[in-house]
C-alpha cells in the first residue's frame, strides 16, 4: 500500500514540476492574467502640488483731471448731481471692468470737498464724485505715489486719504497705495487675492515737484531714490505673495525716450523680486519689455502707459495705453506673466476743449479724428492730428508683439515738412502738467 502511495505522489510531483521538459511550449499561446485571478496593481493618481490659476490685470496711466475735464463732468451731470465723470469714461469702461483687477494712477488729489477745486499744472484738486465714478467704471487699485500728491501739502494729503478711507468703507475691494499715514500704514502691504493667487502692490515716485512734507509729519511718500527701502519692501512682499506689481512714477515729461537710469532701476526692481512694473509720469507712451533675472526667470516692465485722460494739447500727450497681462500659476507653482498687450487709448475733445472723453484706438473713428481740436500746442509736429501721426507714435513706442486691438489706419507716409510758422508757434497758453 505504501508503494502505491509513493508512486502516486511521484506522478503528481512530475506533473507539476517536470512537464516543461516533456512538452514543447506553444509560442503563440498568450496568458490572460485576468483569467487566472491575479489582481492588477496600479499606483493611485498623484495630486499636483499646486492648482493652476490665472488672474487678469488691466492698468492705465495718468488720470489728469484738468479744468476742462471736470467742466465736462459738470456739463454732462444729470439733474440732481453736480459732477458726473461717467461721460468721460463711458467708451472705455466695459473693457476695464472685464479685468479681475484694474489699476489706475490717480494723478490728482481729491480733498474731500474741503479745498477749492483746481485743474491746472500748478496744482490739482478734483471733485469728490471722481473717485466714486472711477470705482463704478471698474477700477480697484488707485496709486497716489506721483508728482502731484503734495499739491495741497500735508493738509490736502490728509483730506485725500480721509476721502479714500470713506470710499473703502463702502467698497472693501478698493485698494489705495503710494501715500501713507505712518510707517505702520506703509508696512501694511496692499495685497489682493483672486483665484487663489496673492498679488501685492507697491508704489514709488521720483519726485513731488519739490514740495515736501513738514519734518514733524507722520505721513510718508515713498520716493524712487530710496533704493534701500524699495529693495526691502519688494523682497518682504515677495515672500508673502505670488506676484509683486510695482508702480513707478518716473521719466522725463513729454518724452518717449527711456533714460539709462530708468533701465538700470527697472532691472534692479526685477532682480529684487518685482514681477511687473507699471510706469507712469512722462505723460507719453513708452516701450514694453521683459527683463531677465540671473536665475533665468523674467519680469515685465511697462516704461510708461502715458495719459489715461487729460486736458493736455500736444498730440504725444493724447495717446496713452491700457496695459493688460495675466498672472499665471502652473501645477508646479511657477508664476509667469503672460498674454501681455497694450491697447492704445486716445483722449478726445471738441472745439474749445469741451466734451473731454477717451476712446480705445480700435473704436476711434474718422469723424472723431476730424472733430478733434488741438489748441495751444507747443507747435510744429506736436499740433498735427491725423492717422499717420497717431500710428507713428504707437508703432515707434510699442513693440509689435505687444500691440493689442490695433490695426494701423494710416494709408500714406508723412511727407510734410514743418514750416517756420509751425516751429515758432506760441506755447504760452499750453495747459500741460
Amino acid at each position: 500500500m505504501k508503494h502505491q502511495v509513493f508512486a502516486l505522489l511521484a506522478a503528481v510531483s512530475l506533473s507539476l514540476t517536470g512537464c516543461a521538459s516533456l512538452r514543447k511550449p506553444d509560442e503563440n499561446h498568450v496568458i490572460d492574467i485576468g483569467s487566472i485571478g491575479i489582481p492588477e496593481t496600479t499606483e493611485p493618481p498623484t495630486e499636483p502640488a499646486f492648482q493652476k490659476a490665472k488672474v487678469s490685470i488691466a492698468a492705465v496711466g495718468d488720470n489728469m483731471i484738468h479744468t476742462c475735464v471736470y467742466k465736462t463732468a459738470k456739463e454732462h451731470a444729470p439733474e440732481g448731481t453736480v459732477y458726473d465723470f461717467h461721460y468721460c469714461y463711458k467708451d472705455v469702461e466695459n473693457r476695464i471692468a472685464k479685468a479681475n483687477i484694474a489699476f489706475i494712477n490717480q494723478e490728482t488729489l481729491i480733498c474731500d470737498g474741503k479745498l477749492e477745486l483746481s485743474g491746472t499744472s500748478k496744482k490739482f484738486n478734483s471733485p469728490v464724485e471722481l473717485g466714486y465714478d472711477l470705482v463704478n467704471s471698474g477700477f480697484d487699485v488707485f496709486n497716489m505715489a506721483n508728482s502731484h500728491v503734495l499739491d495741497e501739502g500735508a493738509e490736502g494729503l490728509e483730506y485725500t486719504l480721509d476721502y479714500w478711507d470713506a470710499i473703502r468703507e463702502d467698497n472693501e475691494n478698493v485698494t489705495v497705495l503710494g501715500a501713507y499715514r505712518s510707517e505702520t500704514d506703509m508696512q501694511n502691504f496692499r495685497v489682493i487675492e483672486k483665484d487663489g493667487l496673492k498679488i501685492g502692490f507697491l508704489g514709488y515716485t521720483l519726485h513731488t515737484r519739490e514740495i515736501s512734507l513738514p519734518e514733524d509729519s507722520t505721513f510718508i511718500i515713498p520716493y524712487a531714490d530710496n533704493e534701500e527701502l524699495m529693495q526691502k519692501q519688494i523682497r518682504e512682499l515677495k515672500s508673502q505673495t505670488d506676484c509683486v506689481v510695482v508702480s513707478m512714477h518716473w521719466g522725463e515729461e513729454d518724452s518717449h525716450e527711456i533714460e539709462d537710469s530708468e533701465r538700470e532701476l527697472a532691472q534692479n526692481l526685477i532682480n529684487w523680486g518685482a514681477d511687473v512694473i507699471i510706469g507712469t509720469g512722462s505723460h507719453t507712451l513708452r516701450s514694453v519689455e521683459y527683463l531677465s533675472r540671473p536665475n533665468g526667470s523674467k519680469g515685465l516692465v511697462f516704461y510708461s502707459l502715458g495719459n489715461f485722460i487729460s486736458g493736455q494739447t500736444d498730440n504725444f500727450n493724447l495717446i496713452g495705453g491700457m496695459g493688460e497681462f495675466n498672472v499665471c500659476r502652473d501645477y508646479e507653482g511657477n508664476i509667469t506673466i503672460e498674454d501681455v498687450g497694450v491697447t492704445p487709448v486716445i483722449t478726445h475733445y471738441d472745439t474749445d476743449m469741451r466734451n473731454v472723453r477717451n476712446y480705445f484706438y480700435d473704436e476711434y473713428t474718422d469723424d472723431l479724428l476730424e472733430e478733434h481740436d488741438l489748441p495751444h500746442t507747443s507747435g510744429g509736429y506736436a499740433k498735427k492730428w491725423n492717422w499717420d501721426v497717431i500710428d507713428e507714435i504707437i508703432e515707434e513706442n510699442i513693440p509689435e508683439q505687444f500691440r493689442r486691438n490695433y490695426t494701423a489706419n494710416s494709408t500714406i507716409e508723412e511727407t510734410e515738412t514743418e514750416t517756420e510758422e509751425d516751429d515758432d508757434e506760441d506755447e504760452t497758453d499750453r495747459d500741460d502738467d
